[in-house]
């Protein structure tokens, strides 16, 4: 079976956006080939900053001849419906139709349509110059004189060259031969830009992976990433040290490198006394290099950082670790000015000591000031929810309020909730944004304040997805409670509601954090009590509680549907007013309990089918008594079925009253044998209608018994 190799060569591809260019081009062309009618065995792409190839195995020489018929309307037709039949299957004439005879349905016109098949190459010719053209890049370019012309060909940067070869591994390949604007395919590309200039002859995919190889170019993307592993790694050991990995980096990297190699950089000591988040995101964003720290220690880093060059240098690299190096120290001198400036006084200080009175803040303290700053400057958080110094008010009498029920320090929780946003005026910040929170705990610990205020300046934001850790010191679990649900309610009363994928504001998560939050720290809440309290800061949010509660209960449903929970068990236990989450967590806990015995299975079944008997007597509108009569009893099993009914119903609401559901899962399971009974000993339709309505009233206690706890009727089995 034949192969096909494609290479499009042009100038760097940034590196964020390889990976999935190389998949699209994949897609793109395979999901053609088989539209025209071919097949293949496998496909893999590759890429480097100057190339996107394809290699697709066992392609199919030709596609298959295609015979097929058309059926069209009567004979008898009006000349619309012939015509539009005519166009579908792509005749001229009515003449060029048969006709066909049913003995049912009469004459009726029938089209014959015979397409011999194509061979691959010219299907390839015709499929990638359409493909290139319209490429989805995030953005491409046009260049040279043709970008003048419209419709000149635009790509992601100058596209230099194409090759295209196609046949068996047994034969001399072919070139598949067409153009794109003035680029004809053929069978030449180029090694490394500086090493192997040169231009390069090739067959297939195999000879042209080690052609490249020998002119310094690793085509495998994930085989570069390994080199740049190991060779990292080993350069750190040899010098002492450890390499601090990182994956996002090194994806980066092997995106900017053909021919990766690894060399050692290092700046001054004192630059050290930078925190290490800041030295590692001042190399990694300016640099693209990886940090190292001493072997004995986890925390601190070393003056030595880890850099890929894309060239052999003549000299090891020295001149290009040297350069580097210079490059780091000055970023590093600015992180330091801003690190020192950040500790210092700000020069506005008699601006700011209306906003210091009003949140209680010490304009001695630099995180004070900052605060102070934010909330002088009016600095805008959303143009309907008002400014962040509001926004921190708002936090703060929430997160007091909060922080009885969380078990934190009233006083802890105030000053966290006014000092939590304040690193938002740092300079650190203002230069690496990701860094808020983590800055504000430094900032907060080394102007002295308590350890658990400090931790919550940086945790307040957690959990930041799925896998981030939830916050558990109370005062951070207080005002990072505070902070989502004050976002939540804002928005919700101004109606930004999610839609669709549409979640810019990512409310999503900041429900699932409250969510997590709750579960995870088994957290007592009345949601519904809170969002009053929080929108009756906002006007006309209070009508939206019923709304945002229905929110968090599809966000529950996420969480411990991935905890793998069954839908059905957390939908029989879910109310539209069940606004205590960790209740509902229990709920579901103890019901899937039950039903995992074989008393909870059979109690199941049974009560589905006094629930059925019930529904569809009440459908024929049978009478159902009010009450259960013992007078009318007429069998052992109705009696021993009432009892039972009566004591699991009382101790079922006094186990959900102390909240102990597994002991009201357990009070119910004792119905199984005497619900099992009755139904075989007991015609429930008995011909006396006071007998049969009081038998309906004893079924409708079953179900009222079971409803404390679930609503059995929406459990699968």
């Amino acid at each position: 079976m034949p192969d096909l190799l494609l290479e499009l060569r042009s100038e760097e591809i940034p590196a964020r956006m390889q990976r999935k260019a190389a998949g699209d081009l994949r897609k793109m062309l395979t999901d053609g080939l088989v539209e025209a009618g071919l097949t293949y065995e496998a496909a893999r792409e590759y890429w480097t900053p100057r190339r996107l190839t394809l290699d697709i195995r066992g392609l199919t020489a030709r596609s298959k001849d295609i015979r097929e018929e058309i059926k069209g309307p009567s004979t008898t037709a009006p000349e619309q419906a012939v015509q539009g039949f005519l166009r579908k299957a792509g005749l001229s004439s009515i003449a060029d139709a048969h006709v066909h005879s049913d003995p049912k349905k009469g004459d009726f016109y029938v089209a014959h349509i015979s397409k011999p098949g194509r061979a691959a190459e010219e299907i390839i010719a015709e499929l990638v110059p359409g493909m290139v053209k319209n490429f989805p890049w995030p953005k491409s370019m046009r260049w040279g004189p043709a970008s003048a012309k419209p419709g000149a060909l635009r790509w992601v940067r100058p596209l230099q060259s194409i090759v295209c070869t196609f046949g068996p591994e047994t034969e001399e390949p072919v070139v598949v031969d067409f153009e794109i604007d003035g680029i004809r395919a053929g069978n030449i590309t180029y090694g490394h830009r500086f090493h192997a200039p040169g231009a390069i002859t090739v067959r297939r995919f195999d000879d042209y992976v080690s052609k490249l190889e020998a002119a310094k170019v690793v085509l495998d993307a994930d085989r570069r990433k390994e080199i740049i592993l190991a060779d990292a790694r080993n350069v750190a050991f040899a010098n002492g040290l450890d390499l601090v990995e990182d994956e996002g980096l090194l994806e980066e990297v092997s995106g900017l490198v053909e021919w990766p190699v690894v060399l050692m950089g290092e700046f001054e000591q004192d630059f050290l006394t930078i925190p290490s988040e800041v030295i590692r995101l001042t190399i990694r964003a300016n640099q693209k290099c990886f940090v190292t720290r001493p072997q004995a220690t986890s925390e601190e880093l070393s003056n030595r950082f880890i850099l890929t060059a894309n060239i052999e240098a003549k000299d090891g690299g020295r001149e290009i670790a040297y350069g580097n190096g210079k490059v780091v120290r000055s970023r590093l001198s600015d992180a330091l000015y801003f690190w020192r400036t950040d500790q210092g006084d700000l020069p506005d200080l008699e601006q700011l000591k209306e906003p210091a009175a009003k949140f209680d803040l010490n304009l001695k303290k630099p995180l004070d000031q900052r605060m102070a700053r934010l909330d002088h400057l009016n600095v805008t958080f959303h143009a309907k929810l008002g400014t962040q110094g509001q926004r921190v008010a708002r936090i703060k009498r929430l997160a007091e309020e909060l922080a009885p029920i969380v078990g934190a320090d009233s006083a802890l929780v105030a000053r966290a909730s006014v000092l939590a946003k304040a690193d938002l005026q740092t300079e650190v910040v203002g230069e690496f944004p990701e860094l808020q929170g983590a800055m504000g705990r430094k900032y907060a610990l080394l102007q002295g304040e308590h350890p658990s205020v400090a931790a919550a300046a940086e945790e307040h934001y957690k959990p930041q997805g799925p896998s981030d850790r939830v916050p558990t010191d109370p005062v951070s679990v207080a005002v990072a409670l505070a902070d989502k649900l004050d976002m939540l309610t804002g928005f919700w009363a101004i109606d930004e509601k999610p839609t669709g994928s549409k979640d810019p504001f990512a409310l999503r998560r900041a429900a699932l954090g409250v969510v997590r939050i709750l579960i995870e720290n088994r957290i007592r809440l009345a949601l519904t009590s809170v969002f009053a309290k929080a929108f009756a800061n906002f006007k006309g949010g209070a009508g939206q509680s019923s709304d945002l509660l229905a929110f968090f209960h599809d966000r529950l449903k996420v969480y411990l549907r991935d905890q793998g929970a069954r839908h059905d068990l957390i939908d029989a236990v879910i109310t539209p007013r069940s606004d205590d989450l960790l209740q509902i967590v229990r709920r579901v806990e103890a019901l899937g309990s039950l039903l995992d015995t074989e008393e909870g299975k059979n109690l199941l079944a049974g009560t589905k089918r006094a629930a059925n008997i019930l529904a569809a007597e009440e459908k024929k509108k049978t009478l159902v008594a009010e009450t259960v009569e013992p007078a009318l009893f007429r069998e052992e099993a109705e009696k021993k079925l009432n009892a039972a009914v009566n004591q699991a119903e009382k101790e079922a609401g006094q186990a959900i009253k102390n909240e102990d559901f597994s002991a009201a899962m357990l009070a119910l399971s004792v119905l199984r044998e005497p619900v099992d009974s009755f139904f075989e000993g007991v015609l429930v339709n008995d011909e006396d209608q006071a007998v049969r309505a009081n038998r309906l009233a004893l079924l409708a206690r079953i179900r009222t018994a079971i409803d404390q706890v679930a609503d059995f009727s929406k459990i699968v089995g």
